[in-house]
């Protein structure tokens, strides 16, 4: 068996509130309102969650409200808020970021055209791996980033992909149904990689002027 056949990253889509009656019905009553709003039909909602496997083992990665004070157990890499950063004080107003060896996605029972393998590369996968600590975590349910979009579960998720170097364009929600957030995720991934760009730009230029003085010295003529 290769090491290339012991790599995955699969995604899952949930529905929201798999699992849980409040949620979903919050859910429901949210996207009636939006999609009155934007003149269009009701859409179910999703929310997404990634299976990520490698040589050295299996991982699952997700955010999710924080259950207890044992998060090392379930791999939590960071932490943020939820509704608003006055109440992150207190564990229920805010949100876990798992990668979680050997874990397990709570309700994947439930999960709609899942899973959608996205590579089978094994360096593809432990980049999305690394890339899990770097996440963003502004707060939940907000669009404190102004991507025009809340973040969520699927910016999450949306972010690591783009990142990671995976193809994005290819990824659907399931039919008839939409995934809030996504965009939002995407919007950042986009953002940063411009400015990186741009500073190594800026490098490469810095580099180009002092790397022959001589050279240089010789154009302008000679020193008087």
């Amino acid at each position: 068996m290769t090491a290339q056949s012991l790599a995955a990253v699969d995604l899952y889509w949930l529905p929201l509130g798999a699992g849980g009656r409040s949620v979903r019905l919050n859910g429901r009553i949210f996207e009636t309102v939006v999609a009155r709003l934007e003149k269009r039909s009701a859409s179910d909602l999703y929310h997404s969650a990634l299976a990520v496997r490698v040589p050295e083992g299996s991982f699952v990665i997700e955010m999710a409200p924080i259950r207890d004070g044992n998060g090392a157990v379930r791999g939590v890499v960071a932490e943020g808020p939820v509704g608003s950063r006055w109440t992150r004080s207190l564990r229920i107003f805010r949100y876990e970021i798992r990668r979680w060896r050997n874990g397990v996605i709570p309700d994947v029972g439930e999960a709609v055209e899942s899973p959608q393998r996205l590579t089978v590369d094994p360096v593809l996968a432990r980049r999305v791996l690394e890339r899990v600590p770097e996440v963003p975590t502004p707060v939940w349910g907000r669009d404190e980033l102004e991507t025009g979009e809340m973040w969520n579960s699927n910016s999450l998720v949306s972010w690591l992909i783009e990142c990671s170097g995976l193809g994005v364009e290819a990824v659907r929600p399931p039919s008839g149904g939409r995934a809030p957030g996504w965009g939002a995720g995407l919007v950042v991934a986009r953002r940063q990689e411009t400015q990186l760009r741009t500073v190594a730009a800026g490098r490469c230029t810095a580099g180009r002027g002092s790397r022959h003085p001589r050279a240089a010295r010789a154009r302008a003529g000679p020193m008087r």
